[in-house]
């Protein structure tokens, strides 16, 4: 599957890992990570949006069936982790569940298959895994970032937030020492949500790279390699959503 005749061993993983990029530096834009993932957005926003209008109170069929055990599971791993009220953290859950999962899901695709594709409509490179580009899942922790930061700000009021900022969790005579744990502990969140999804993606996607440059030797790896990846890119979307959960649950508990 590999383009062998034409790429060295390093050139063929250099080409599958480089992104259809336009801009330098600080503002280059990566244009396969934005429209792969917005149109995975859509298809999940739409699909889910037409089973909802023909859901039907009798025996459901498989679509809805798969969808309602996907809502269930999801709304009660918030009702069991989130210990505020707010109508927001169900919805964003399973928006980041099946999003994150639906773009873990591209690299069950052949290495080969869309960028072959990509070069014969005039476009060389082409990664097809969204969350395998950091640029990505910074900027969903970052939108999480702002989301707990709003809710705290929301829940307990800017005194509230700036009294729990400032005293905990060594009392108003530790105030610098308090901020300071504060701005790392903040810091840390979203630099953490952000690698754990790309790191444990980008090295699955080099896996299946590393098979596919075995020619047909890669059939005996592929698929066993491709059933247990199913497994982590399942555990990854799980993981990101339940991290938003607790993080925004945090960002709503009051600490007195």
């Amino acid at each position: 599957m590999a383009s062998g005749e034409s790429m060295t061993a390093s050139e063929y993983i250099v080409h599958h890992l480089t992104n259809l990029s336009v801009g330098h530096g600080f503002w280059t834009v990566h244009l396969d990570t934005l429209i792969i993932s917005g149109l995975l957005g859509l298809l999940a926003f739409v699909g889910m949006a037409r089973l909802a209008a023909r859901a039907t109170p009798g025996v459901p069929g498989k679509a809805q069936a798969l969808v309602e055990m996907v809502v269930s599971f999801v709304d009660q791993q918030v009702k069991d982790t989130y210990h505020g009220r707010s109508p927001l953290v169900t919805p964003l859950a399973i928006t980041i569940f099946v999003w994150v999962f639906l773009m873990n899901a591209m690299d069950l695709i052949p290495v080969d298959f869309l960028p072959k594709l990509s070069e014969k409509a005039g476009v060389h490179y082409l990664k097809v895994v969204p969350t395998t580009d950091p640029n990505l899942t910074f900027g969903m922790s970052l939108t999480v970032f702002v989301i707990m930061i709003a809710m705290g700000l929301k829940v307990k009021g800017f005194g509230g937030f700036m009294h729990e900022v400032f005293t905990v969790p060594f009392g108003a005579k530790l105030a610098p020492l308090n901020l300071l744990f504060r701005v790392i502990e903040d810091v840390a969140k979203p630099i953490s949500l952000s690698l754990r999804l790309f790191g444990n993606m980008y090295a699955g996607e080099m896996v299946f790279i590393l098979i596919a440059l075995m020619g047909l030797w890669q059939l005996p790896l592929a698929l066993p390699w491709a059933l247990f990846h199913i497994l982590i890119i399942t555990l990854q979307a799980f993981v990101f959503m339940m991290l938003t959960i607790v993080y925004l649950s945090m960002a709503s508990e009051s600490h007195g």
